[in-house]
């Protein structure tokens, strides 16, 4: 592998070694939650060249998945990558062989919650200040959101000279809006919490 440093190439060298047994079941695990098979890639780049978030990530879609295929759990896992993914599905919707790589990143975010690896602890808290208030409303409720995750952040004051211009404007609403069938959002969050998905 090589990435470039200003002006010089840096050279990094990996040492490939066979896939254990655990590493497979964490695969294999990944691919049923994604519902989707990183063997049908063929690394092809469509999904990275579309990425709106490629430029920023350490390991763009396609090399996440090359290093999963490679049975590099450790670094697919740890990579900032997945917490940077927007969940657009441009990737997805890009892939000619129908690899369902947003759904894949998503997958890899719950498993790095479970294990705790968390990478960017801001980006893992907008994504359950995000979750929670769906879970709860049925949409995003932004007030409670920037809330919550200024509080989890500890930038309490972070957003607070924006909040009242947003609000007389209507951009923001103080109170969440309820959307009609958000007990059918919440049976939704049940499901996965049944099936052994994080919140």
């Amino acid at each position: 592998m090589s990435g470039k440093k200003g002006a010089k190439t840096v050279e990094t060298a990996v040492k490939l070694t066979p896939i254990t047994e655990s590493q497979k079941e964490f695969i294999s695990r990944i691919e049923k939650e994604a519902g989707t098979s990183i063997h049908l890639c063929y690394q092809c780049g469509k999904c990275t060249a579309g990425c709106p978030a490629a430029f920023a990530m350490d390991y763009p879609p396609r090399k996440i998945i090359r290093l999963l295929q490679l049975g590099m759990v450790d670094t697919a896992i740890n990579a900032e990558s997945i917490w940077l993914c927007a969940s657009c599905e441009t990737c997805t919707a890009r892939c000619p062989k129908g690899v369902n790589i947003a759904s894949l990143m998503d997958a890899m975010r719950r498993a790095a919650l479970k294990q705790g690896k968390i990478t960017d602890k801001k980006i893992a808290a907008f994504n359950k200040g995000f979750l929670s208030g769906v879970k709860n409303f049925g949409r995003t409720y932004e007030a409670g959101l920037t809330l919550q995750y200024n509080l989890s952040t500890g930038q309490l004051f972070k957003d607070m000279a924006l909040g009242l211009p947003m609000m007389n404007r209507g951009k923001v609403s103080i109170f969440p809006e309820r959307i009609k069938g958000r007990d059918e959002v919440k049976k939704i969050f049940e499901k996965v919490q049944q099936l052994g998905g994080e919140e």
